[in-house]
């Protein structure tokens, strides 16, 4: 059944005390992205997440770890979602271990403006199963993300689909805290532009690649709009590479030119300024959820200062945030995770000191 979507007013709210205290709980957080990866054939027998990576991630000071499930690739295989859920239990039982908070999000799901009414009954219905599996565990350690990124659609269509989401966890759980982003891949614009729904345990999430000219510069599935590589951050005239012949004609011509104004702190804040203001305009808890740069072209230097700059935004603006990710194109390392890969820039830039 599907149900009709009600709004919140735009006053404060005490019974987000909870959500706000448990929202800043997941700061200094870091996705661990295998069960996403659809395009792995054997990463249902893979483990990837061992005791010495929460040992790692304990000493490097991390706290939470989201972990993305690509559910709508292996929900019509019984045998594929066992060993999924089997992979969601130990690295539970690890986090609870080493005293991380865990988010398990339902990645690569198949909503669009078309099907939004058949694909939100086949999310509803994963969530009915993970919220009955998981309804003893600890409100303040696991987080249900509804729906990683949902797509550039119809934002009333995506905000029917997550109040029907939530409604249906809901029925099943009153106290788990809920992670919902919007429409637009988890857009601050679009986000900025969202009515809350009438759910006091809610935290809004968003992503943050901006300026997206340089974090995914060179990335093979974006397109030839990223196809200019060199990319510097902050912008440099003196390190200033020429515009992909590819890029001409995309909108990766446009943010060419404007990448002098847009590749600097300055512009982070900007941006980052602009979901810090909504969140307050409701009294809302928010979490960024994802921030990174792709490593195969950007220079380390580079991605050094933008996670930097990132990360001490967040926190000047009282915004928790978790890094895409920890081991794979995104990661912070030189190489496997270990304390040795990690470079002294990128130390500096996550506030690792060495003495943990």
């Amino acid at each position: 059944m599907l149900f009709t979507p009600v709004k919140c007013d735009p006053k404060p709210s005490s019974d987000r005390t909870t959500a706000f205290r448990r929202a800043m709980s997941l700061d200094n957080g870091v996705s661990i992205s295998w069960l996403e990866q659809t395009w792995n054939n054997d990463i249902l027998d893979k483990k990837a997440i061992k005791v010495s990576d929460l040992k790692l991630l304990k000493q490097l000071g991390f706290k939470s770890i989201r972990l993305p499930v690509a559910f709508a690739h292996f929900q019509n295989d019984d045998n594929s979602m066992q060993k999924i859920l089997g992979h969601i239990d130990e690295t539970l039982g690890l986090c609870r271990l080493y005293g991380f908070k865990l988010i398990i999000c339902y990645h690569s799901g198949n909503l669009n403006d078309d099907n939004y009414l058949a694909e939100t009954q086949k999310v509803m219905s994963l969530w009915t199963m993970l919220a009955e599996k998981y309804i003893r565990e600890n409100p303040d350690n696991l987080f249900f993300e509804i729906y990683n990124e949902p797509p550039h659609m119809d934002p009333e269509k995506w905000n029917y689909a997550a109040y029907n989401i939530v409604k249906t966890i809901r029925q099943i759980d009153k106290n788990r805290t809920l992670i919902v982003g919007a429409s637009n891949y988890n857009s601050i614009y679009e986000l900025s532009r969202t009515v809350p729904m009438a759910d006091d345990n809610v935290i809004y999430t968003y992503h943050f690649y901006e300026p997206f000219f340089f974090t995914h510069q060179g990335a093979e599935w974006i397109g030839d709009q990223v196809s200019t590589t060199g990319v510097p951050f902050p912008y440099d005239a003196n390190n200033w590479p020429p515009l992909n012949p590819k890029a001409k004609g995309t909108a990766g011509e446009a943010n060419y030119d404007k990448y002098n104004r847009d590749g600097n702190e300055q512009s982070v804040r900007d941006k980052l300024q602009i979901v810090k203001d909504w969140a307050q305009k409701y009294d809302l808890p928010i979490l960024c959820g994802e921030y990174g740069v792709y490593n195969k072209y950007a220079d380390l230097n580079s991605r050094c200062r933008y996670i930097k700059a990132v990360r001490q935004t967040l926190k000047a603006l009282n915004m928790p945030g978790m890094l895409w990710d920890y081991n794979s194109n995104f990661s912070i390392f030189d190489g496997e995770p270990a304390v040795t890969n990690l470079p002294d820039c990128m130390k500096d830039a996550i506030g690792y000191s060495g003495k943990k």
